[in-house]
């Protein structure tokens, strides 16, 4: 066995392999499909909710490459490679884009190398790196990308995983300070809503079952991500309301584009 298999805990269900099962992916356990199958009948539309931000990072990297330009892209909380990975997405647009992924699940990392090859022009890396580790992520990230220059940090569905709230602010900031004027943040997050009351018997649901647990805040609490930069038309939106190409319903998934 492996280092990297010695790692995959198959034993409780996982986020980012439940992510993948909801989205037609086969990168899962059973473990993790029973689970998702339980938290759906808490919350029958959450599988949705990884379609739908799936697709919002589809149309705000498309964005970013087409309209602002961004060339360079650090994607953290990567989650399991799928169809129409960041890379994939921004060097249709621009083939000599560079994307650097970052994360910390050893199943992730066992298919990135394998998969996440980018074009001849450009190039792509990967790191097995925890968000938290804020300057490791910069040093090694800082061999592939010119953080002098304008870089699209995303961070889909990985603060949640920040409990205390003012910790997860500091490591977003510290992020985007270490970036280059033009820079802009991609990020999406787990809202508790009192429309969607349903949603939070589902996280309660996982943080006793699953890991790594989450953590939901209100809309409010995470348009506080995009203080002091400039949010990009519609704001802080759920995922599926933001730049749609076919009106679908809201889900309990909040996300926004701010540049720097």
């Amino acid at each position: 066995m492996t280092d990297i298999e010695s790692r995959i805990d198959t034993s409780r269900p996982h986020t980012a392999r439940i992510w993948n099962y909801w989205t037609g992916g086969k990168d899962n356990y059973p473990v993790d499909r029973e689970a998702g199958d339980q938290i759906r009948k808490l919350h029958p539309g959450i599988g949705e909710y990884a379609k739908a931000d799936r697709l919002f990072l589809g149309r705000a990297v498309r964005h970013l490459a087409e309209q602002e330009g961004i060339r360079q892209f650090l994607d953290i909380g990567t989650g399991l490679p799928s169809a129409d990975n960041t890379h994939e997405v921004a060097q249709r647009v621009a083939p000599d884009t560079r994307v650097v992924y970052v994360d910390n699940d050893p199943l992730v990392l066992a298919h990135a190398r394998a998969l996440l090859v980018g074009t001849p022009e450009g190039r792509t890396d990967y790191l097995d790196a925890d968000l938290r580790d804020v300057d490791t992520i910069l040093a090694a990230a800082a061999k592939t990308l010119d953080l002098s220059q304008p870089v699209a940090l995303m961070l889909l569905g990985v603060v949640i995983f920040v409990e205390d709230d003012e910790e997860s602010y500091a490591i977003v900031r510290r992020l985007m300070d270490a970036l280059a004027p033009g820079s802009h943040l991609v990020l999406s997050h787990t809202v508790t809503h009192p429309d969607m009351p349903d949603v939070d018997s589902a996280v309660a649901f996982w943080n006793e079952h699953g890991t790594p647990k989450l953590t939901q805040r209100t809309p409010a609490a995470v348009a506080r991500y995009f203080d002091g930069l400039e949010l990009l038309a519609p704001g802080v939106v759920s995922c599926s309301a933001w730049r749609p190409e076919t009106q679908t319903p809201d889900v309990a998934m909040y996300a926004g584009v701010g540049r720097k």
